[in-house]
């Protein structure tokens, strides 16, 4: 694997977000995200999973450098992947916990938001979903993701003007479910997925799935048309422009 770590811990999985300097999410990124969840499912050895970046970033979201460079083809098929890597991740099992050690806008959130329980690091660090100002349409799906957490208004306004929150705002508003010191996050999410795995496993797993019955139906349901209006979108000449001016100052950095 080139893009994340994996250690294992007395039947805990902990995966690590290793990409470059801001864990931006590419295909290989994606792909190796979703085989190692499908893995992970499947082994009867592993009860939980946290998931943590590195240094500053739990990720930046979606690499656009790399996405703003792919043909039709390249492009629909990447939406694609990245939507049903969504749906995999929602409709995981066992218990995972995000430990948010840096910076999670858009796609990074989305990661955050199919998890069951978020810490994050105090600093001045962001999250939230700030597709729209970017010129990206995001799918009832993931928007059913925020407002699970967020409720139906704090998601809407959230969404529709592309708020990205500090700490405090985030765990304020719902967010998140903590906060605490970057150096005791890892500490934190391994004491509170240990109280999940030390629960009766199939009574715990049904519960989740039970919950998260609306959840999983609208993120595994046929996106073709969500898709069809992101891609019109995508290779609109303003969001072209908007992409543009984003990955000018992203290079310059």
């Amino acid at each position: 694997m080139n893009t994340i770590k994996v250690t294992i811990k007395d039947h805990l999985s902990i995966i690590t977000l290793d990409r470059g300097k801001s864990n931006a999410l590419n295909r290989e990124m994606i792909t190796e995200l979703t085989d190692m969840l499908h893995n992970i499912s499947g082994d009867p050895n592993i009860a939980g999973v946290i998931i943590t970046g590195k240094e500053n970033f739990f990720s930046a979201g979606l690499d656009l450098i790399e996405l703003y460079n792919y043909n039709e083809a390249e492009a629909e098929s990447f939406w694609h992947l990245f939507l049903n890597f969504t749906a995999a991740i929602t409709a995981f099992r066992k218990p995972l916990v995000a430990a948010i050690n840096g910076h999670s806008p858009a796609g990074g959130c989305v990661i955050a938001l199919a998890c069951d329980y978020r810490i994050m690091a105090e600093g001045k660090y962001i999250i939230g979903l700030n597709e729209v100002p970017v010129g990206i349409i995001v799918p009832n799906s993931i928007f059913n993701l925020y407002a699970f957490w967020l409720g139906q208004a704090n998601a809407s306004r959230s969404l529709l003007e592309g708020k990205l929150f500090s700490p405090e705002e985030a765990l304020q508003i719902g967010l998140v479910d903590e906060l605490v010191n970057p150096a005791s996050i890892l500490t934190a999410a391994e004491r509170k997925i240990r109280k999940y795995m030390g629960m009766e496993r199939n009574t715990w797993e049904q519960s989740k799935l039970s919950i998260r019955q609306g959840l999983i139906a609208a993120t595994g349901a046929d996106q073709t048309a969500a898709l069809q209006k992101m891609l019109q979108q995508w290779w609109a000449p303003t969001t072209r422009n908007i992409l543009k001016t984003i990955i000018d100052n992203l290079q310059k950095k």
